[in-house]
């Protein structure tokens, strides 16, 4: 280490835990001990208040969300024998507003020779008919994942109860001679352009990802195309691809077959090295069956993501009622296998997010759906409380455990704000902020929230901005620091704790800088200036829990932050997953 600083260092080490995927197990990762130990007691101590989660067990991939004769369906990766990967089915929930969910009988499991040993990840596609396909990997028995058909057995049922799977139209695809049969899944819901079905369904060739396209007239029988819809060198496999378009201006959502001259489309991919999910900007060339994206986007690992933090697997789907369209995401646990099977659940879906391109169309816009704030109870707030360096002062008056918190912090100069390193642009923002943490002080920053704290701050989460000068420009880092978040008594069960962060694209004219927090005892997700950047961290505190949780906003940058405004909720529970009745 003779001549390496301390900085780089911590950089080396923190590149080391990336190329092991992040700290976080792949969704495939088997426990054979654990994976059909039925809960017999689900410990509360953790489980999130109004994030989706079935009453126990393991659930990881949100599948085929669609919203179909007034209510919203959602299907997803689920064991319903044990709290780790195993056994999968494809659970199924109904809902009215993407809020309060029932739970119904699987609809999905292993049950023909193409799916006979697991049914994995897959999207659901309404034809012009009004009856709604599902598409979705099975593998069989020689291990090859082949892409298979599902639709209801009963279009009369408004829950679309039991799903089956016509002998005549399976496999729906076969991986074919020139693609790998073990690293074929997740097909997307499909678009229909010139008289055709189209859909991609993830793979990779030695190192490359690749989007194949697949083509169809009767979305029976597909064809693949000559060339995949995009691939890229060195980035592994493309798990749960997703393709649609967005509008180039407003919010509204589109139907994912619209294509004109007012649309952009956005790729992502959720890529199995790294355990993160990375969407481009781009153009869709319908005649040469090609997506290009933007010349100005990173395509690859240092590219744009939905979310920083604990996020992977996600879907979006459009949403005719309100005509936005809506991501979904799988927020796994960050504690250990054996603690998951000793409290007798693991993972949570994210609050769903409207989505939407930003002005700029360099990137897109994420947003809770409005439909969250029916659980708004009760409301304090701050206005005008200057907060100068080494200061936090309490957000009183709510459930700090369970809470929806949304401040403005402004600042009256950035003439302290701290040279950024050269050395960083060749970095990610996760490893500056693990270098530059909430208790280390700054000039503009860092300022933020303590969540899920302890009175005298043994414990606590902070999600903060600290404000770089680089050269002409400024540059805001947003992040979330949990490594004060769990105090831990086994050495055996070590809680794994990195910090989560990302830039956030801003323009700092009026010296602002908003931040909206939707707190739920072992989940935080926060989005920074109205949503340009979101961050995902599961936390799991010993002592700052239900009525013993404070919420503070704070600052340890030498530049006095004024907290302008700061509205915060306690948040109710919604029904939540409990079974629908007969």
């Amino acid at each position: 280490m003779m001549g390496i600083s301390k900085f780089t260092a911590v950089i080396c080490f923190i590149a080391f835990v990336c190329l092991i995927k992040n700290g976080v197990e792949g969704s495939h990762k088997i426990y054979p001990e654990y994976q059909s130990l039925s809960a017999k007691i689900v410990k509360q101590i953790h489980r999130t208040g109004y994030h989706f989660q079935p009453a126990k067990h393991w659930i990881n991939d949100p599948n085929g969300p669609m919203y179909y004769n007034g209510l919203y369906h959602l299907f997803y990766q689920y064991n319903p024998k044990g709290a780790v990967w195993g056994n999968i089915v494809w659970a199924h929930s109904v809902s009215k507003d993407l809020i309060n969910w029932e739970s119904l009988e699987a609809a999905i499991y292993p049950s023909i020779p193409t799916d006979i040993k697991g049914c994995w990840s897959g999207s659901a596609t309404v034809l012009p008919d009004k009856t709604p396909v599902i598409l979705y990997t099975g593998i069989d028995k020689k291990e090859h994942q082949i892409q298979n058909y599902a639709v209801p057995k009963n279009l009369s049922d408004p829950y679309l109860r039991e799903w089956i799977k016509p002998k005549e139209y399976n496999p729906a695809i076969n991986p074919g001679p020139k693609v790998n049969a073990s690293a074929f899944r997740d097909p997307t819901t499909a678009w229909f352009v010139d008289g055709y079905w189209n859909l991609i369904v993830g793979s990779k060739w030695n190192k490359r990802g690749i989007a194949h396209l697949y083509k169809s007239k009767d979305f029976k029988t597909w064809v693949k195309t000559k060339r995949p819809l995009h691939s890229n060198a060195k980035t592994g496999m493309w798990e749960c691809p997703d393709f649609f378009p967005v509008a180039l201006s407003g919010q509204n959502g589109l139907e994912t077959s619209v294509i004109n001259k007012n649309v952009k489309h956005v790729l992502k991919v959720s890529l199995d090295l790294t355990r993160y999910e990375y969407y481009t900007i781009g153009t869709y060339d319908k005649k040469k069956n090609r997506y290009r994206p933007d010349k100005d986007l990173i395509d690859g690992w240092a590219g744009l993501r939905y979310d920083y933090g604990n996020y992977y697997a996600s879907k979006t789907f459009f949403d005719l009622s309100k005509n936005r369209r809506i991501l979904l995401g799988w927020s796994n646990e960050s504690d250990s296998t054996h603690q998951d099977k000793e409290k007798g659940w693991s993972g949570i879906q994210t609050i769903p997010r409207k989505i939407w391109l930003d002005g700029s169309g360099k990137q897109l816009i994420q947003w809770p759906v409005e439909e969250l704030e029916t659980l708004r109870g009760n409301k304090v707030q701050l206005v005008n409380q200057e907060i100068k360096k080494g200061q936090h002062i309490e957000v009183k008056g709510i459930t700090a455990a369970q809470a929806d918190v949304d401040v403005v912090f402004s600042f009256k100069s950035l003439e302290k704000a701290e040279p950024f390193n050269p050395k960083w642009t060749k970095i990610d923002a996760q490893d500056v902020c693990a270098a530059k943490r909430s208790k280390s002080q700054g000039g503009v920053g860092p300022f933020g929230l303590l969540t899920l704290a302890t009175e005298h701050l043994e414990e606590f989460t902070s999600v903060f901005f600290r404000v770089f000068k680089d050269a002409d420009k400024f540059k805001v880092l947003f992040c979330t620091d949990p490594t004060s978040s769990t105090l831990e008594h086994d050495k055996n069960n070590k809680i794994y704790k990195p910090t989560f962060a990302g830039f956030v694209d801003v323009n700092l004219a009026d010296k602002k800088l908003s931040l909206r927090s939707l707190i739920d005892h072992s989940v935080i997700e926060s989005f920074a200036a109205g949503g340009k950047t979101v961050i995902t961290s599961r936390v799991y505190p010993t002592k700052a829990i239900f009525d013993h949780a404070h919420l503070y906003a704070f600052n340890n940058g030498s530049e006095t932050v004024t907290v302008e405004t700061l509205n915060a909720w306690s948040m109710n529970k919604p029904v939540m997953n409990t079974p629908v009745e007969h």
